[in-house]
């Protein structure tokens, strides 16, 4: 589960839902947004309090619990997470890492295909609740995507990725990683084949040098 900086997110936080919303949080197919396409990760958080959790259609079952304060706690197999909340809607579910200033974003699968498929189209939905507390704002029957706005994009050329065993290089940013060389260190050394974790939930899979797969677990 990839995170986010959305600096948005506290600005909106008024007009959010409770986590203990559960009317609104359970029995909802909610996809895992992490800009990588190979993968499709689905949660379920059901009623009883367990969590299914489906990727490509290959199911595992977990836990989870609101243990208030606006915290949820998810047992997975190996590990557990304590995340804050973010924001929350019919649409979309933020939360926070506690202890991180990033964001997982999980969509409504029923906006997620199509309306809400890339991380611009995220924020810029988001954008309407602030355009809901202007004097000039219109009413809105339904979300409409905004105008598209200029986005500058900073390019580096190596990116540094945090692993257990040490930091990884990246040639050029950490998104879309299949396919890019990684390096041990700043002089361009292949890193070693293997399977790295690298943030919380996500792993990626390094031979000959090239990122070749990344994955929940």
């Amino acid at each position: 589960m990839k995170t986010f900086i959305a600096d948005i997110i506290p600005k909106i936080q008024r007009y959010s839902q409770k986590l203990d919303n559960h009317t609104l949080l359970t029995n909802q197919h909610w996809v895992v947004f992490d800009d990588i396409k190979a993968e499709k990760n689905v949660y379920i958080f059901r009623s009883n309090n367990q969590l299914l959790i489906s990727r490509n259609g290959k199911v595992e079952k977990g836990r989870w619990e609101n243990i208030g304060n606006n915290s949820l706690l998810i047992d997975l197999k190996t590990e557990s997470y304590l995340f804050k909340h973010g924001f929350f809607d019919k649409n979309i579910l933020a939360l926070k890492l506690d202890g991180k200033n990033e964001y997982a974003f999980l969509i409504n699968e029923n906006r997620f295909l199509g309306e809400l498929d890339s991380l611009e189209k995220i924020i810029n939905f988001l954008r309407t609740y602030l355009d809901k507390s202007s004097p000039k704002a219109t009413k809105r029957s339904a979300y409409t995507e905004p105008p598209k706005q200029k986005v500058k994009i900073i390019e580096l050329e190596m990116s540094e990725m945090e692993t257990p065993s040490g930091p990884l290089f990246v040639e050029g940013g950490i998104n879309l990683l299949d396919g890019r060389k990684i390096y041990k260190n700043l002089q361009k050394e292949p890193a070693e084949n293997g399977k790295y974790k690298i943030g919380f939930m996500w792993y990626i899979y390094v031979k000959n040098g090239k990122a070749v797969k990344t994955s929940l677990f």
